[in-house]
């Protein structure tokens, strides 16, 4: 440690250039500093080589340790059991107990830390969201199991492949978590096929990551003269979608893998990825990432799974399409609606529809961005299950603990950029106003000429044709709270589980949160963004003597229940009655209002300025033209009866 801190100390210089992407190493250094660069890299090597080989000495000893205790002489256990049993039970109560019991670190492992370890362990936890402690103690090349599908260990790939640059994203991250990436992408990778790796620092703070990282760096290009590590610091925190973009720029081979860094490749992960895009140039694809548990970094079996999304943009796994499970091989290729964050493109194609979007925050919602627009601009994406990745599953992000903030501000840019007439559904997934909602998504209109000059599909077309889960929500006349006009008070869906909505003061949260569709649908307590979720319908259990309560749509129909309402708005008075009546019989409900569709759940009383507004007794007589093709006839019939009744006569 000591003659490591003396050559840090006598001349190791990174020159950084703040202004420029680029980080190229610059030593000045003498002879005598050469060789003592020499001489500690081989001491490295040496060191790392026999960590595992003492690891093993250390289990074989305490595995000694432990046989002799339990073949200890009769005689040594005939000692005063008055005397040591008090001794056993205070040494006992000492190594069971946990000085952080309310830790999610300590709830399934470190069961035999001292006092010490404890604390450091929950320290490097609260600071990485990871087990550091124990990453540190883990061989850096340590072997994964396979789990792939077995017929992905009879395929066979070609042997002309295009060239591979992987880039490694990072910011603060665990020392010995990036060496063992970096170990696990050279180990793994064909040498004829890895022809760099981009490390990508977000303007990390961590010492480690600095003097420690450069020398373990240049053991790597010892060991791999063939192969290029590149640097590239930024001067700021520019976020993921930056990092991303800065190491496509960085890489020259063929294909672009961009990766996490708290990730360890499997054997065989990149040749079937690599097939694919010499297959098809435009398709962007993902590996299947098995998790590695935040706390005893086990790694868990993840089965192949589209990468999906809902309205908030929040990203989730979700089935390929019914086609793809008809083949009955899980070692194939699957359609995806979208990238989970991991993923690996044709170079040249990335950049040709413009890589990713910088103007993105922090984290999030980017890899929904680049999925929609690969799909409407001429690629395709795929999930590869023949590739696995083994990828840490955070217990938290040090860097940004609310996430929140920069995904809704990211969602905003998405939809305003992408989504067309569908893109205040994202508003109403987070809950704010359709215009002037106070939120900063930047500049789009570079984004939005890319568009055009890509000459991209409409919106409607991705939801048609690539993700007919997503519920378009087209048919949603009114959301907000409905407010009782007879108490100043809302309804509300009740103590879950449970059936039954209840009046509660107006304070407009999930509970609250009311959706009125076409169908005449009426959901309390919030909307699920995909078909294939079923939400909480009002419903008329058919007895005169039970009020309506709250039950799945399905499950409603299912058992003959009313789920359908007509809702009238508007001041009660002599000539017009407000609230909702059960279609078809009419059943009155509550008198009440909902807020228009586009209004903030919170605005109160100011959503109903229209109700005061008044207009010219000379208007122009209006035609209503209705086009159908096959619509239900209920659909139509309400559509016709909505027109005739809330149109004044002397228009229509």
């Amino acid at each position: 440690m000591v003659y490591f801190g003396i050559f840090l100390k006598n001349g190791h210089q990174h020159s950084v250039d703040t202004k420029n992407e680029m980080d190229t190493p610059c030593m000045k250094t003498s002879s005598n500093l050469e060789e003592r660069i020499s001489d500690l890299i081989k001491v490295l090597r040496s060191f790392e080589k026999k960590q595992d080989i003492m690891q093993k000495i250390l289990e074989e000893d305490r595995e000694k340790q432990r046989k002799s205790a339990e073949v200890q002489q009769p005689a040594e256990k005939k000692k005063d059991d008055a005397n040591i049993q008090p001794q056993n039970e205070a040494d006992q109560m000492k190594k069971s107990e946990k000085l952080f019991p309310n830790s999610v670190l300590f709830k399934e492992w470190g069961e035999d830390l001292s006092e010490d370890d404890q604390r450091e362990a929950q320290s490097l936890y609260e600071k990485y969201g990871y087990n550091v402690y124990l990453s540190d103690r883990l061989p850096l090349d340590r072997p994964l199991p396979d789990t792939r599908d077995p017929r992905c260990l009879k395929k066979s790939y070609p042997k002309d492949l295009p060239s591979l640059s992987v880039v490694l994203i990072y910011l603060d991250e665990a020392l010995s978590v990036l060496q063992r990436a970096l170990r696990s992408i050279i180990n793994r990778t064909p040498k004829n096929l890895l022809k760099e790796i981009i490390m990508v620092d977000d303007h990390s703070s961590n010492d480690n990551l600095k003097g420690d990282l450069d020398v373990y760096v240049k053991l790597l290009e010892q060991e791999n003269p063939n192969l290029r590590i590149v640097r590239v610091r930024h001067s700021e925190q520019r976020g993921l979608a930056h990092a991303r973009a800065s190491g496509w720029r960085a890489a020259t081979a063929d294909v672009v893998a961009i990766l996490d860094a708290h990730i360890e490749v499997h054997e065989m992960w990149a040749e079937p990825l690599l097939t694919q895009i010499k297959a098809d140039r435009t398709v962007v694809v993902s590996p299947v990432f098995d998790r590695v548990n935040f706390d005893d970094l086990k790694v868990i079996t993840y089965h192949p799974n589209a990468h999906a999304f809902d309205w908030a943009l929040w990203c989730m796994y979700e089935s390929f399409t019914p086609e793809y499970y008809k083949l009955n091989d899980g070692s194939l290729p699957g359609k995806s609606p979208s990238v989970m964050g991991i993923m690996v493109a044709d170079r040249k194609f990335l950049g040709e529809i413009g890589v990713l979007d910088e103007g993105m925050k922090v984290y999030g919602g980017e890899n929904v961005e680049l999925g929609i627009r690969v799909w409407t601009c001429g690629g395709s994406v795929e999930v590869v299950p023949c590739s696995k990745i083994a990828h840490i599953e955070r217990a938290h992000k040090p860097y940004m603990p609310d996430l929140g903030p920069a995904m809704k501000r990211n969602a905003l840019r998405v939809a305003e950029i992408w989504m067309d007439e569908y893109k205040h559904n994202v508003n109403l997934a987070w809950n704010i106003p359709f215009e002037n909602h106070g939120i900063d998504i930047g500049d789009i209109s570079e984004r939005k000429k890319l568009r055009e000059r890509l000459n991209c599909k409409p919106f409607k077309w991705y939801l048609d044709n690539v993700y007919p889960k997503l519920d378009p929500w087209d048919d949603l006349l009114a959301y907000g709270g409905m407010k009782s006009l007879d108490a100043d008070m809302c309804i509300d869906q009740g103590a879950v589980p449970g059936h039954t909505p209840i009046a509660y003061n107006c304070y407009y949260y999930g509970p609250q949160f009311t959706y009125y569709r076409g169908t005449g649908e009426l959901y309390i307590g919030g909307i699920k963004s995909h078909k294939y979720n079923d939400n909480r319908c009002l419903a008329d259990i058919g007895t005169e003597e039970t009020e309506p309560g709250l039950y799945n749509c399905k499950e409603a129909m299912q058992k003959g229940m009313g789920i359908y309402w007509d809702f009238t708005q508007g001041d009660r008075g002599p000539a017009q009655e407000t609230g909702l009546r059960r279609v078809p019989d009419g059943k009155h409900l509550v008198a009440g209002s909902l807020f228009p569709v586009g209004h903030r759940l919170d605005m109160g009383p100011s959503s109903f300025r229209c109700l005061k507004k008044s207009y010219p007794k000379d208007l122009p007589s209006l035609s209503v033209v209705l086009i159908y093709l096959d619509e239900a006839l209920s659909v139509l019939k309400r559509a016709l009866r909505s027109i005739i009744n809330c149109t004044p006569k002397n228009l229509l």
